[in-house]
């Protein structure tokens, strides 16, 4: 992999700027965050619809949130040897932000941004998709297993039981690097379990799995 990661930037000023974690002051690598989330989502999503013409739309959501998940992002950005390459503030350098799933994640998301600013949308999907590739050949076809939220309210629709609450219990850490813990509480039968993660879905997801997996002892 090049120093740019596979490509040639016309402007090197918008690679220096995906790298930079907020904590390292302005300009930082958020707006071009937000600009590659909607384009990994739109090149996977492609992909798993030019492959998979007979896959129905539950299958193929699945696929591409099993794809562009913070943690999967997080190996690829490890993959390409990303987490050397951040400039982080004094805090994160300290805490090893430079190893931290979230901050890898977002900055993947920032350099897909910035490749998309420098050469367009197609240049960028040729440089992106790649990067999928070997995972999407590992997905089995049409049967990615649904994620904790999307099973536990169907095992509760399935008994005619009320939809599951989720409370917000705690967000800790700074700003930039939060963990949030949240509770999950069904009422037929009576379960509650609470789980953490870097953003409220995450740790949403983590506390329906450990309710799920108390209904199955009840089971």
């Amino acid at each position: 992999m090049t120093d740019s990661f596979g490509h040639p930037f016309r402007d090197p000023g918008l690679l220096r700027q995906a790298l930079r974690h907020r904590s390292a002051g302005v300009p930082h690598n958020e707006r071009m965050e937000f600009l590659g989330d909607a384009l990994v989502n739109l090149i996977v999503a492609e992909a798993l619809h030019d492959r998979w013409p007979k896959a129905d739309e539950g299958a193929l959501t699945r696929a591409r949130a099993s794809l562009v998940r913070e943690s999967t992002l997080a190996t690829i950005a490890r993959s390409l040897g990303l987490g050397d390459r951040l400039e982080l503030g004094t805090g994160e350098l300290k805490t090893g932000g430079h190893r931290r799933d979230s901050i890898l994640a977002d900055a993947l998301e920032a350099l897909v941004g910035a490749i998309h600013l420098d050469a367009g949308f197609e240049a960028c999907r040729e440089r992106v998709l790649p990067w999928f590739e070997p995972l999407i050949d590992q997905l089995p076809i049409g049967k990615v297993e649904k994620d904790a939220k999307t099973r536990l309210q169907e095992w509760l629709q399935a008994r005619q039981s009320p939809r599951p609450d989720y409370t917000l219990i705690d967000a800790s850490g700074e700003e930039h690097a939060r963990t949030f813990r949240v509770s999950c509480r069904v009422g037929e039968p009576e379960t509650e379990a609470t789980g953490e993660g870097s953003s409220m879905r995450s740790a949403e997801q983590a506390a329906a799995a450990a309710v799920l997996d108390q209904l199955e002892l009840i089971r």
